[in-house]
């Protein structure tokens, strides 16, 4: 057995400490990483399959080869790691606001170590992923999200806006024809959010994915919403 709790970084930040700590859980008799905003929850290496699947369903839409992708928060790398582990992915670019972020995939101190920062096709950037699509096109195959908990619970109050349909059109403007944005979400699929992005995709679909909870012995779910250009 692992120490209980190990605090591995803690820095103050605009939006509240963020903190990177090794758990040991009993229920699976392993240490766990997590990554807390305050006494917020943001990742844990506990659950690891919605944002592995944010990547893997995402992809699945794309069409051709040397793909380039574009992911808003980086969490503990599970998206980006999945996402160059499909063959057809030329360039990943992961965009954080938290710089502290980036500092603990570059020393190496998640559960993959340096496996992202030490591979040439990918490219960590600090900044505000939001702010990315103002006035900008570009040509991208595929831009996934995981910042927030959902669509309607946002980490921070200015993240609204960017799930409304004018700023989802910015963001497709971003997309080469046929390219695939998806997006993370904690909640089921929310018909609201749905009904804009079928005003801004000619595809759209938002599957539910079940992943074993080993705290509550029962599964839990998370959606993934698609939206094709």
């Amino acid at each position: 057995m692992g120490r209980l709790l190990e605090e591995l970084d803690y820095r103050a930040t605009p939006m509240g400490p963020i903190s990177l700590r090794r758990r040991w859980v009993s229920a699976i008799d392993a240490d766990v990483y997590e990554v807390l905003l305050g006494d917020e929850h943001l990742m844990s290496s506990l659950f690891t399959v919605g944002e592995t699947q944010l990547s893997t369903l995402g992809l699945e839409w794309a069409r051709g080869e040397a793909l380039r992708v574009l992911i808003g928060g980086l969490g503990l790398g599970y998206t980006a790691r999945a996402a160059l582990s499909d063959p057809r992915v030329r360039e990943v670019e992961v965009v954080d606001v938290q710089e502290a972020v980036i500092d603990w995939q570059r020393q190496g101190l998640t559960p993959m170590g340096r496996t992202l920062a030490d591979d040439p096709r990918c490219r960590l950037t600090q900044a505000d992923f939001f702010a990315r699509f103002d006035g900008a096109d570009g040509d991208w195959d595929v831009i996934l999200l995981d910042i927030d908990h959902s669509p309607s619970r946002w980490l921070a109050p200015l993240h609204a806006d960017f799930y409304g349909e004018a700023s989802l059109r910015r963001m497709r403007a971003c997309l080469v024809d046929g390219g695939v944005f998806g997006l993370w979400s904690d909640d089921p699929p929310d018909p609201d959010f749905m009904a804009r992005l079928k005003a801004v995709f000619s595809e759209v679909d938002a599957p539910q994915v079940a992943f074993a909870n080993p705290l509550t012995g029962e599964p839990s779910h998370c959606t993934i919403y698609r939206g094709r250009k």
